[in-house]
């Protein structure tokens, strides 16, 4: 069978995932919802939807950029290498996959692990805030610059801000306490900086016990 034809994406089809994700009553609703929708090119070259992994009644949810080759070929976040370190990451705090909840700002792996137009990222951000909104964690961490950026709503960069906790604001109002820190995947290029992440992690833990 042929390929379909690449969605181009526009501002037509963000209005049509703003108006889709508010449509998702649970979060079994809205990953159907993203496995219908066709209005981001991305869907079409990536092998899977790559929607989320853990415990959706954790308190604790981080979000990451976009899903790796790993990533594409299993349908699950987190898999590949920094997958593994994110997990270290997590029982050095007590926790794993069945207390913690994990996705990403875009579901589909960009072609050659590319970045996101912002197009892309602005067609999916409705289905992230909205997935947020469904799990209401009780702490939120953005790892690295990109969800970092899209879900504070800030131009600040990931080294200024990581370390400090700040809020993310959902489309109903609801304001979870977020901890920005570095993306696994840059903390596997730059070694020296897992103490920072390190930090992050401890006062994640702290917040989550009080």
């Amino acid at each position: 069978r042929p390929a379909p034809p690449a969605a181009v994406p526009d501002e037509a089809q963000a209005a049509r995932a703003r108006a889709l994700a508010r449509e998702a009553g649970s979060i079994e609703e809205l990953k159907a919802i993203l496995a219908d929708f066709d209005g981001c090119n991305l869907k079409h070259t990536a092998k899977n939807l790559v929607f989320a992994d853990g415990n959706p009644e954790a308190e604790l949810m981080l979000v990451g950029e976009a899903p790796g080759r790993e990533e594409d070929l299993q349908g699950l976040p987190f898999v590949g290498r920094s997958g593994k370190l994110l997990d270290r990451m997590l029982a050095a705090i007590g926790r794993d996959r069945s207390s913690a909840y994990i996705s990403n700002v875009i579901p589909w792996r960009p072609p050659g692990n590319r970045d996101p137009s912002p197009l892309e990222t602005e067609i999916c951000r409705p289905f992230i805030e909205r997935h947020i909104e469904l799990v209401r964690p009780r702490v939120l961490v953005t790892l690295g610059n990109p969800s970092t950026k899209l879900l504070l709503n800030t131009r600040e960069g990931i080294m200024r801000l990581r370390g400090t906790w700040a809020v993310h604001t959902t489309a109903g109002g609801q304001q979870i306490p977020t901890m920005p820190t570095l993306h696994p995947a840059y903390l596997l290029r730059n070694p020296a900086h897992k103490k920072l992440a390190w930090r992050d992690f401890l006062a994640i833990r702290i917040k989550l016990e009080e």
